[in-house]
């Protein structure tokens, strides 16, 4: 049996169409290839990314900025000494890229300078570490990324 160029033609092209689909389909079902979104509200987070940048801006005017510490305890947080503790209001958002079901949210409410968060709350990997913070009326924000 002899196949004539033609449907040589076309059966190659059907054959790049299956291949194709056969990866968008995979992509699409399979959870191992979820990407979400970095936050829910994208757009309502973006409109307040100027505030954001003020905040960032008062927190390197301090004359030292906050310290991450791992210990075998936790992660210690520490704040500028210079601040009174019982005036430093905010949260920390526990962060983690790979998997939302992680995300976690500690408020502040601080009798010294430092505050742990329990080794228990980690798994190892990306964490992004982010204080929204707030000292006698002047806000401010701290983001660092650390692999715990």
């Amino acid at each position: 049996m002899k196949i004539s160029w033609g449907t040589s033609l076309v059966l190659a092209i059907f054959s790049f169409i299956a291949f194709i689909m056969f990866f968008v389909i995979t992509m699409i079902t399979d959870k191992a290839y979820s990407h979400d979104l970095v936050v829910e509200e994208y757009y309502k987070n973006e409109l307040t990314f100027q505030e954001q940048l003020d905040k960032t801006k008062n927190a390197s005017l301090l004359s030292e900025n906050i310290q991450l510490e791992q210990t075998s305890e936790g992660l210690v947080i520490s704040f500028p000494q210079e601040l009174e503790s019982a005036f430093i209001k905010g949260n920390v958002f526990l962060y983690r890229p790979s998997n939302k079901q992680l995300d976690s949210e500690i408020p502040l409410s601080l009798s010294s300078h430092q505050l742990l968060v329990p080794d228990s709350r980690f798994i190892d990997g990306r964490w992004n570490i982010i204080i929204d913070w707030e000292y006698k009326g002047e806000k401010f924000y701290f983001k660092e990324d650390i692999l715990y």
